[in-house]
């Protein structure tokens, strides 16, 4: 009786009662006059690309001379949180580059819907040749809201993208669409035929795992695992483990509660759908993950740091279960839309509040 109940036991979800100890942080400045900037990717040779929520991309040279506007992006549906939001440069770049980025595409019936394209650099930085949609999502959400967006390359090369549920909070728990999943596709854009909901009628084969909120950050761990986290509404920011075809639970399981104070959905846990590893509570509003490799810094080996666009605030987290050990931050850290491990394991910061970008060494 007792091994039977323990076979249905789902452990818990960790959340901390007392937020970690503040750590002050000293960013150095390295770019700065952008308007809402969502993301960067690091280039061969030390130039970097910079992409604007309103639809502009920059070239910034390696030698530190006068960036330039990047031509060949596609056009964007810059409402709400929508607009050009993620970019992701391959590992393959010195040999094809190739820069994928994620959008809100404007959609012919009216709203926008999350999309990924593909393009090539051209030599000088001026323009992305040969752009070529890769995907668009099959269902419309409602205004600007919740477009996930995020995109990395995972070990065997495919591209892993997040989607939010568009404020349609049921559609999360619908394969038949692609709100409030995370998807995964080959590098051409075609489906990759060990994706967990192809051949399943009813189901859009691009799914690896569905049951998700708005999720703003994606990274792979040293083992080669994808973690995502996600905004909650009022609590439960979640971090979660991805696993293949797996049902995250939005909105029938849920930790916090609606901006409203009403309960949300039917609790914490429900038999099939996945636990948090760590979740939030009150709410940081997460955006940007980075798991670091320790490159020039040991101490960091595996650990997590996530953005926070609420608190101003980088958050750090390590062990098993995880714990929120660190809260760094500075002026610099305002609205932290994205973190990216750089070159020599740097943590570069996009300050959206600042509209500019920050180099913390190791």
């Amino acid at each position: 009786m007792i091994l039977a109940m323990l076979a249905g036991w789902v452990a818990p979800a960790i959340a901390q009662q007392d937020p970690a100890p503040r750590q002050r942080i000293e960013p150095e400045l390295m770019a700065k006059g952008f308007d809402v900037p969502w993301s960067i990717g690091f280039l061969p040779g030390g130039a970097m690309l910079v992409t604007e929520r309103g639809g502009r991309l920059w070239y910034l040279p390696a030698d530190g001379g006068a960036r330039r506007q990047v031509s060949g992006v596609p056009q964007v549906a810059a409402i709400g949180q929508g607009g050009l939001l993620d970019l992701m440069v391959p590992r393959d770049f010195a040999q094809t580059r190739e820069v994928i980025i994620s959008y809100a595409a404007p959609h012919a019936g009216g709203g926008a819907v999350t999309a990924l394209a593909a393009g090539r650099l051209s030599r000088d930085g001026a323009q992305l040749e040969g752009l070529r949609v890769l995907f668009e999502a099959k269902t419309v959400g409602q205004g600007g809201r919740h477009f996930g967006g995020r995109v990395v390359e995972g070990p065997q090369g495919h591209l892993f993208l997040t989607i939010g549920e568009r404020g349609t909070r049921p559609s999360a728990q619908d394969p038949g669409t692609h709100n409030g999943t995370v998807i995964r596709l080959a590098r051409d854009g075609s489906v990759p035929p060990d994706n967990p909901f192809v051949g399943r009628e009813g189901a859009l084969p691009e799914i690896w795992s569905y049951g998700h909120r708005n999720p703003q950050g994606a990274a792979f761990d040293m083992q080669g695992r994808l973690w995502v986290h996600e905004h909650g509404a009022r609590g439960g920011d979640e971090v979660n483990l991805i696993r293949k075809g797996a049902n995250y639970g939005w909105p029938v399981i849920a930790y916090g509660r609606h901006y409203s104070g009403a309960r949300i959905g039917e609790g914490t846990h429900k038999e099939g759908m996945e636990q948090p590893e760590f979740y939030w509570d009150p709410s940081i509003a997460p955006s940007g993950f980075v798991i670091h490799s320790g490159q020039g810094a040991p101490e960091w080996r595996g650990d997590f740091f996530v953005g926070s666009l609420k608190f101003d605030m980088i958050a750090q987290l390590r062990g098993a279960p995880l714990r929120e050990v660190a809260r760094l931050h500075a002026p610099e850290t305002l609205r932290t839309r994205a973190l990216h491990e750089g070159p020599g394991g740097a943590l570069w910061i996009v300050s959206e509040g600042h509209g500019a970008i920050y180099r913390l060494k190791p």
